[in-house]
């Protein structure tokens, strides 16, 4: 099985988070911002992957730095629970319907990190959540787990659909990018011999 643990101690949060790529979904989820663990939660299920996350961040400050640092930590885990990346598809993505919103999320474990980040939301807080956040988290996540992240709101009406569509159709995009092709085997998903 694939898993890793990470801690991050900064002087603004202290975070820690331990995955397991082939899990069941199951979760124990803690940042603070409520609707952020339920993003995450929302991730962890329908990616099907185990996620313990604790975050103890200054949110007496701002959200922010609690924000972009659990990005951080959920790239590191996947960067290295995937180890050398043989065998693994690399890219996925998914089209996620969610009443009236539709979501694409398209990802490459290339080990080149790029995010492109477009919504449509409104609401300067979905929840506990301040939403201009949300691109901050991704590309902490990109960053870190050297990934190529597209999030597109293609249409949607409710602000916490659009966030809801996003985290699922992320979750298994990364659940097909993370799955191992049997006929790919010990080869590196590249051309160049290396990521």
């Amino acid at each position: 099985m694939r898993r890793a643990s990470v801690e991050r101690m900064t002087t603004e949060t202290q975070i820690r988070g331990a995955l397991v790529i082939e899990g069941r979904g199951r979760y124990q989820i803690r940042t603070g911002i409520r609707f952020l663990d339920h993003m995450l939660e929302l991730f962890a299920r329908h990616g099907s992957f185990d996620l313990r996350l604790e975050a103890h961040g200054d949110l007496d400050v701002d959200q922010h730095h609690t924000v972009e640092d659990v990005g951080i930590v959920l790239g590191q885990l996947f960067d290295r629970a995937l180890g050398d990346r043989r065998g693994i598809n690399r890219a996925g993505y998914f089209v996620m319907p969610m009443d009236e919103t539709l979501a694409v999320v398209a990802v490459d474990l290339s080990g080149r990190p790029a995010v492109v980040y477009s919504d449509k939301i409104r609401a300067r807080t979905v929840g506990d959540l301040q939403t201009e956040l949300v691109p901050d988290f991704f590309h902490g996540f990109a960053t870190h787990a050297g990934a190529n992240v597209h999030v597109k709101i293609v249409y949607g009406r409710s602000s916490h659909h659009q966030l809801e569509a996003i985290f699922k159709a992320f979750a298994r995009a990364m659940r097909y990018a993370c799955s191992k092709d049997r006929r790919l085997r010990d080869l590196l998903p590249s051309t160049k011999g290396l990521l």
